[in-house]
C-alpha cells in the first residue's frame, strides 16, 4: 500500500480541499466513532452536516458566551480556586461537560457533582476510544471498556434525555409548544431528521458519545496547553505577558498560537477513492494512504517565522489563521471551531477563517474564557508536583499538570 505523508502548510491545505481523500485517522476507533459525522464521506457527510449546521451558528456561540459559559467557568473553578490547587486536566474537563452535554444533547436532571463526575469518566473513555490509533495499550482492551461505558451512558443519559425531548417533538407537532420551546441540541436535530438521515440507535448513541468526548478532550487539552505555554511566556517576557492579563484579545490570541503548536490531532489522515495531483507536482494513486501532518504545516518557515517560538504577538499571512490547520479544513473542517477558538479580531472589519472573510462578530470562544478565568484567580505551576504527559498516548497530552492559586 502506498503512503505519501505531506507536511507543507500549502500542500495540507490543498489536501484538506480534495473531495476525493476520505477521512482514515479513525478505523482504528470505530467502537465510538462508526458512522459519526467526521467519518461520513460523500452524500451521507453532506446530509448530516447539513443537519448539525443548524446548531453551529455563530448567533447560538455568542449568546453562550454571553448568557451561560462565565457562569460555568466562574462556578466550576471557585471551589478549586478555594482550596489553593487544582490539576489542570481535572479542571478543563469538569469546566468544559456542561457544554458539551448541552450541546450533544444529554440532559442532567440534577446538575449534581455525581453527574459531572459520570460525564467526565465517560468523555475520557470515549476518547481513548476515539485516538485508538494512538494508544500505547491493548486496543482489545481498551475497545471493551469503551463498549461497556457506551452501555453504561446509554442507560443512565442518553435513554432519559432521548424520551424528554421526543415527548417535546410530540407536543410540539400537536401545536402545544413553539419552535423557541425545542432544545438546540444535536440529539433534538438527528430526531427531527431521523427518517432523512437513516440512522438507527446504534448510530445516535455514537454520534452523542462523539459530541460529548469530541468537545470535551480538545477543548481541555487546549486548556492545558496555553496555561503551559503562558507560564513559560511569564518567565521569559513578563512584561508582554502581563499586558495579555487586561487585553482579552491579546490572550485570545495566546490561545490561537498555543493551537498551531500544540494541535488536538497532529496528524489527519486519508484514502483516496481516486487519483489526484497536487500543485506542486505530487502524485496521489487511487487507494493511497494520505497523512496530513498538521504539526508539521502549522511549523512550515515558509509561513510562520519562526516557526517553533510561541509569539501571540506575531504576524501571519494574510488568510492564513492563526492556529493554522489546527481546526482542519475543508469538508471536515472542525465544527465547533468558533466556539473553542472563537472569533479572532480583524483590523479590516472582517474576521479571516481559513481563508473565507466574514462578517465579524467578535467571539471570545471556551479556552480564552477559561484561560482569562485562571490566570485571573492567580494559578502558577505547583512547585512541588510537576506535570506529567500522558504515558498511554503518543499524542502531545498532559495527564497531569498540578497548580496552585494565590
Amino acid at each position: 500500500m502506498t503512503t505519501i505523508t505531506l507536511d507543507g502548510y500549502a500542500d495540507v491545505r490543498e489536501a484538506f480541499r480534495l473531495r476525493d481523500l476520505k477521512q482514515a485517522l479513525y478505523d482504528e476507533g470505530g467502537v465510538v466513532m462508526a458512522d459519526c459525522l467526521l467519518v461520513l464521506h460523500g452524500e451521507d457527510h453532506r446530509s448530516r452536516r447539513r443537519v448539525e449546521n443548524r446548531l453551529f451558528r455563530r448567533g447560538t456561540f455568542r449568546h453562550w458566551e454571553r448568557e451561560f459559559l462565565h457562569d460555568v467557568v466562574r462556578d466550576t473553578l471557585a471551589p478549586f480556586a478555594a482550596d489553593g490547587r487544582a490539576d489542570l486536566v481535572e479542571l478543563g474537563y469538569r469546566t468544559i461537560m456542561s457544554l458539551t452535554a448541552l450541546v450533544a444533547g444529554i440532559d442532567r436532571p440534577t446538575g449534581s457533582a455525581a453527574e459531572a463526575d459520570a460525564l467526565y469518566r465517560y468523555a475520557k473513555k470515549f476518547s481513548e476510544g476515539a485516538t485508538l490509533v494512538h494508544t500505547t495499550r491493548d486496543p482489545e482492551v481498551v475497545r471493551a471498556e469503551v463498549r461497556a461505558a457506551l452501555d453504561e451512558f446509554d442507560a443512565a443519559f442518553l435513554q432519559p434525555s432521548l424520551a424528554r425531548r421526543r415527548e417535546l417533538l410530540a407536543r410540539h407537532a400537536a401545536g402545544e409548544l413553539s419552535e423557541q420551546d425545542l432544545p438546540r441540541d444535536v440529539l433534538t436535530g438527528l430526531l427531527r431528521h431521523w427518517d432523512e438521515l437513516d440512522i438507527d440507535q446504534e448510530i445516535l448513541l455514537r454520534e452523542c458519545a462523539f459530541y460529548l468526548q469530541a468537545g470535551s478532550h480538545s477543548t481541555a487539552d487546549a486548556f492545558t496547553h496555553s496555561a503551559d505555554e503562558f507560564f513559560a511566556w511569564v518567565r521569559r517576557d513578563p512584561a508582554a505577558a502581563e499586558k495579555a492579563l487586561d487585553d482579552p484579545v491579546r490572550l485570545q490570541r495566546c490561545v490561537h498560537e498555543t493551537l498551531r503548536l500544540h494541535p488536538a490531532s497532529p496528524v489527519a489522515q486519508r484514502r483516496a477513492l481516486a487519483p489526484a495531483v497536487l500543485r506542486n507536482g505530487t502524485e496521489i494513486p487511487q487507494g493511497a494512504f494520505v497523512v496530513l501532518d498538521i504539526a508539521a504545516a502549522n511549523r512550515d518557515p515558509r509561513v510562520f517565522e519562526r516557526p517553533d517560538a510561541f509569539d501571540p504577538l506575531r504576524e501571519v499571512p494574510a488568510g492564513v489563521p492563526r492556529w493554522g490547520h489546527a481546526f482542519g479544513g475543508g469538508m471536515h473542517a472542525c465544527i465547533g471551531t468558533e466556539l473553542a477558538g472563537g472569533v479572532p479580531e480583524a483590523d479590516d472589519g472582517v474576521a479571516v477563517t481559513d481563508g473565507a472573510e466574514q462578517a465579524h462578530e467578535q467571539v471570545l470562544g471556551t479556552v480564552t474564557l477559561m484561560l482569562s478565568a485562571l490566570l485571573a484567580a492567580g494559578a502558577r505551576p505547583d512547585p512541588e508536583r510537576p506535570p506529567r504527559r500522558d504515558p498511554d498516548s503518543s499524542r502531545d497530552h498532559f495527564a497531569s499538570y498540578p497548580v496552585v492559586f494565590g
